[in-house]
């Protein structure tokens, strides 16, 4: 189970500063940068709730289903009148392009409220495959690291070089 071996946000942090520190110490920031493909992806994805455009909430991570041991994209639910222009195109595009699912409807009150998965890479994974166990869940996102993360960095780097790098 993957949630056994998780080492904490403290050496996340740690690595992602050492891996930083030696991209600029050895002058390939560009090719370390590929790297994180991944993450600069799920940042632009969180764009919305980190800036709230949409509504943050506290834990943005998969919930589970403890009768079918399966997560589910976690979501947010607001009301439509608190959503401004911006954050509905936001919500619009998302949703277009299958990163995210919304739906609106409303409720007893008749107020007019909107449900919206949150906006991370990972709920986008759940979104697309439908409630996955665990251990699938992080071989696909494993999969995606060694694909747009490595391989991508090392095709970009090695084939590519004359069209991104100067020599």
């Amino acid at each position: 189970c993957p949630a056994e071996i998780f080492v904490g946000d403290t050496l996340c942090y740690f690595a992602g500063m050492t891996f930083a520190v030696v991209g600029i110490i050895g002058h390939f920031s560009k090719t370390m940068l590929l790297f994180f493909i991944p993450q600069i992806i799920n940042f632009l994805l969180s764009v919305p709730q980190l800036f709230h455009f949409i509504p943050c909430p506290r834990h943005r991570l998969p919930r589970l289903d403890p009768e079918l041991n399966k997560l589910n994209p976690s979501e947010v639910e607001f009301k439509k009148s608190d959503l401004k222009l911006l954050g509905w195109l936001m919500l619009r595009f998302f949703s277009m392009t299958k990163f995210i699912r919304y739906r609106e409807y409303t409720n007893n009150d008749g107020e007019r409220l909107i449900s919206t998965t949150n906006f991370t890479i990972i709920n986008t994974v759940l979104c697309w495959f439908g409630p996955l166990h665990e251990e699938t869940l992080s071989r696909i996102l494993i999969l995606i690291q060694i694909v747009l993360g490595s391989l991508l960095t090392f095709f970009i780097r090695y084939y590519l070089v004359k069209f991104f790098y100067d020599s």
